[in-house]
């Protein structure tokens, strides 16, 4: 069914989706904020479904380690031709994460399961200046429908890599 949102000539894209600190622990955290998906196996299942649904191929990774992710993003970046990440624990401090995301040259999305503005403006008031490192380098922004972020991610994503006038064709060049 997704496939139909794509050109019958499409190529099939290769797309890195990074989980960090805190998301392997999936299962255990507040319903309210992380919705029904009991563990990451759960969630990596959804989104290599909707991948395949859309004709293009995932590479999962998680860590609760920067390093890992970092060296993840290194081996993969000229495999890949775009990331979608959830940077998580990462997400106000993870620059180094971020500079290689974006040292990569692909286009990345940045997702979040809750809308992170509004959880900074909840939780830390005194804060409410804190934003996400990732977003100002980031191609695109998807927060606050749970798991939902990453499909509406990858379906855009996708999508982006097809429109050889969006991205200046960057996503091309490895």
């Amino acid at each position: 069914m997704l496939a139909s949102f794509r050109p019958d000539d499409a190529r099939r894209w290769t797309i890195g989706v990074i989980d960090g600190p805190n998301m392997p622990n999936l299962g255990n955290r507040s319903e309210k904020i992380y919705g029904p998906i009991r563990s990451l196996a759960d969630l990596q299942a959804l989104v290599r479904s909707t991948a395949e649904d859309l004709g293009v191929e995932v590479v999962p990774f998680a860590s609760n380690h920067e390093g890992e992710i970092l060296e993840f993003v290194h081996r993969t970046q000229h495999e890949v031709h775009g990331y979608v990440i959830n940077p998580a624990g990462l997400t106000t401090y993870g620059e180094a994460t971020r500079h290689a995301l974006d040292d990569s040259t692909k286009p990345v999305v940045e997702v979040h399961f809750a809308n992170t503005a509004r959880h900074f403006a909840e939780v830390a008031p005194h804060f409410q200046q804190q934003t996400s490192r990732f977003t100002y380098t980031a191609t695109g922004l998807v927060m606050g429908l749970r798991q939902y972020s990453y499909l509406g991610a990858l379906l855009a994503l996708t999508l982006a890599l097809d429109d050889e006038s969006f991205l200046d064709g960057g996503a091309r060049r490895h």
